[in-house]
């Protein structure tokens, strides 16, 4: 758990430092705080799931298996970076603490459509864990 707990907040730092940089121009200047909580979003994510995902899939599923868990956490990483880049748009038309706010809620949030997505009919039920597929309802 301790292992997984500092990947997390290392995997933030890191996102931070490594991502903002070249990402400020796709934001207005106003906009820049919400480019650090998706960056910070994206790491925290990484950085929790791949320990996790390495050490529960152990040797009970292969290296596929782990893999495909892996590729799937980084396209919601890079999901939750597009989402914070949209709301660093909000720039142009509000002030800097409330676009920060509107992108911490659309960041937090915005996994919710990913729980309405019928994942095992796309194959991907064993992928998905059980409280966010629709077979736990």
């Amino acid at each position: 758990m301790i292992v997984a707990l500092a990947a997390m907040v290392g995997g933030a730092f890191a996102a931070v430092a490594g991502l903002l940089e070249p990402l400020s121009g796709l934001a207005p200047e106003d906009g820049e705080h919400a480019l650090v909580v998706g960056c910070v979003g994206l790491g925290g994510v990484v950085g929790l799931g791949v320990p996790v995902i390495l050490f529960g899939t152990g040797s009970r599923s292969g290296v596929g298996d782990a893999g495909r868990r892996i590729l799937g956490l980084l396209v919601f990483a890079v999901y939750l970076l597009v989402v914070a880049v949209i709301a660093a748009q909000l720039g142009y038309a509000l002030p800097r603490d409330l676009t920060t706010t509107v992108a911490v809620f659309a960041v937090g949030f915005s996994w919710m459509p990913l729980v309405m997505v019928p994942w095992e009919r796309l194959g991907l039920g064993r992928f998905v864990p059980r409280a966010v597929s629709r077979k736990a309802e």
